[in-house]
């Protein structure tokens, strides 16, 4: 089935991403700071699926380690098939709020790394013709809720953008949008979620199956259940002077303290 490349790899949609590409049989590179963590979730899924599983530690803000990473995807000897752009993190505070070097990473991790590797892809894949980019973003990326919203808006008009120049050359582009999923994500970023009705939650599992289903499907833009689908639709035809409104509303009730206060 290939090699798939995952970054953010060493926990939350990142490790089930590893998990149900190993289970269908794709050899994997996992990518994530936390070198202990991969090395754990390398032996499990080797043992599991019986897959090769190479580790690389890096940290995606940091230009250099960035570059290696994106160097593994040019590898004509030992051709990655998938890449998955997964890796991120919440902020919590508000933009105005938050330590700039914290907002910097930010858009380093998950706007700069996911064109860099995107590139470096998109490249080695048209070469190839074929293989596949899932870089994944959120609903946020269709609403106003802060930085992080304007950073997903990127992910999600880049991997359109990409999905229709590299579709002649057999290569597929999908944004994955999902909205509120159970993982370590706004525990990491000190966002108090207990507001947060039951019914927009999602499984990890569930959204990571989704995802890999669409991709398959050819699918370019994929949001995983009828909820959140239904929720783009209604943001799609809503007056922007509206979405801002009910986006800093929402932001208000999840977000953590300002570090500058």
């Amino acid at each position: 089935m290939g090699r798939a490349l995952v970054t953010g790899a060493s926990a939350g949609l990142g490790r089930e991403f590893a998990v149900q590409l190993a289970a269908r049989g794709h050899h994997l590179v996992l990518v994530a700071r936390d070198g202990g963590r991969l090395e754990q979730l390398a032996d499990e899924v080797r043992r599991d699926a019986g897959v090769d599983v190479q580790v690389l530690p890096a940290d995606l803000s940091d230009r250099g380690q960035l570059e290696q990473v994106a160097e593994r995807v040019r590898d004509r000897g030992s051709p990655v098939d998938l890449v998955v752009n997964n890796a991120g993190f919440g902020a919590g505070a508000s933009f105005a709020g938050n330590d700039l070097d914290v907002e910097e990473a930010a858009l380093d991790v998950m706007a700069k790394a996911v064109m860099v590797l995107s590139h470096a892809a998109a490249g080695a894949m048209r070469e190839r013709g074929h293989g596949a980019v899932l870089n994944v973003s959120s609903v946020a990326s269709f609403a106003a809720m802060g930085h992080y919203s304007a950073i997903k808006a990127y992910v999600t008009v880049l991997s359109e953008a990409l999905a229709t120049e590299l579709a002649p050359h057999g290569v597929r582009v999908m944004a994955l949008c999902p909205g509120f999923v159970h993982t370590e994500f706004h525990g990491r970023a000190e966002m108090d979620m207990s507001a947060l009705p039951d019914a927009l939650w999602l499984d990890a599992p569930a959204v990571v199956r989704t995802a890999l289903d669409d991709l398959a499907r050819g699918r370019v833009v994929s949001i995983p259940s009828l909820t959140y689908t239904g929720l783009v639709q209604v943001l799609r035809v809503t007056p922007r002077r509206l979405v801002r409104s009910v986006s800093a509303s929402l932001a208000s009730q999840r977000r953590a303290p300002d570090r500058t206060a």
